[in-house]
């Protein structure tokens, strides 16, 4: 899961617990005492429900569907299409509303880890949260990152199958989310 996902499922607890979710791919390691507890929870909510996703049989399916010479990076690029799928399921519901602009808020008064810093006011500026809604832009933001990364852009190669995939990758978050909702949403 991405940005969106991790803010769905947080957003029952307080700011510094969303705020610990939103930032908790660019903190390392598992020495947290430098947070503010709240803080240091929503980070760590956020690495079970990355492990419980990476764990899940339909995700695990999916990745095997990939082309094999690119499924070590299929995990990345399936973490941005599941946004996709909560982008598109929460702004048809207007459950947008209030959550995005809450992240938001909190992304553009905090200082991000330095991983994250440049990608933050990006993110806001050009409201990422809900144009994930938008395939397309999601299969961009899959190259984007694959642009970050060493080496030829293994991500961008994955996003023909993403597109031919479409359907099955829709049925498997339909499958995923409500297992993933009742495990570890609104955990705070």
């Amino acid at each position: 899961m991405n940005f969106l996902a991790h803010a769905w499922l947080a957003r029952g607890g307080s700011d510094d617990f969303l705020y610990g979710n939103l930032i908790a791919d660019g903190v390392k390691g598992s020495d947290l005492s430098a947070w503010p507890t709240a803080v240091a929870l929503g980070i760590r909510h956020h690495r079970r429900v990355d492990g419980f996703v990476d764990a899940h049989p339909v995700v695990r399916e999916a990745r095997h569907r990939a082309p094999k010479e690119l499924r070590r990076f299929t995990g990345i690029a399936l973490d941005l299409v599941w946004d996709h799928f909560v982008a598109e399921t929460l702004c048809a519901r207007g459950d947008d509303r209030q959550l995005v602009p809450r992240c938001y808020r909190l992304l553009a008064s905090r200082p991000a880890p330095r991983r994250l810093a440049a990608m933050m006011p990006l993110l806001v500026e050009q409201d990422w949260l809900r144009r994930y809604a938008d395939f397309a832009f999601t299969c961009r933001a899959v190259q984007g990152v694959g642009r970050r990364l060493s080496g030829p852009n293994r991500l961008a190669e994955l996003v023909p199958w993403l597109e031919a995939d479409y359907a099955r990758l829709a049925d498997d978050f339909r499958r995923l989310w409500p297992e993933l909702e009742a495990a570890l949403g609104d955990e705070s």
